[in-house]
């Protein structure tokens, strides 16, 4: 059963869809990391993590100020993982397959943010954004 209503709305955005496909991705391929850089993986999934958290809470703000705020910290945990994983890359820790399936997932991720930022910016601009749970 699905459950929707208001707050829920992020759901439907394609680029929170694809972060939290990139968090599972990343789940995916550091699983098989040994004990002793547990840390640094996990820290990686928490910047992975991250970027879909921030879409979501800033979503539910309401506000279009604190909307913009989140996903530019969701940008932010953006560059932090693609640091995490182009150094896990580069300490042969992944495969060039690994680094190519996050790194293609990322970009897409990254450039959805960034549209999605741009296209709010504009209504900032415009004044065209409801605050409000009611219906038109």
């Amino acid at each position: 059963m699905e459950r929707k209503n208001i707050n829920r709305g992020f759901k439907r955005l394609r680029v929170w869809q694809d972060s939290v496909a990139l968090y599972v991705l990343a789940c995916k391929i550091f699983a098989g990391f040994p004990f002793e850089l547990k840390k640094v993986v996990s820290n990686a999934l928490d910047a992975a993590h991250s970027i879909s958290r921030n879409i979501a809470e800033g979503y539910c703000r309401r506000s279009l100020k604190e909307y913009l705020n989140h996903l530019n910290i969701g940008l932010g945990s953006c560059g932090e993982f693609y640091s995490c994983y182009e150094s896990f890359w580069r300490a042969g820790q992944i495969t060039v397959d690994e680094y190519n399936e996050l790194d293609q997932l990322h970009y897409k991720v990254e450039n959805g943010l960034l549209k999605l930022i741009g296209a709010l910016q504009e209504k900032q601009t415009s004044g065209n954004w409801e605050d409000s749970f009611q219906p038109k």
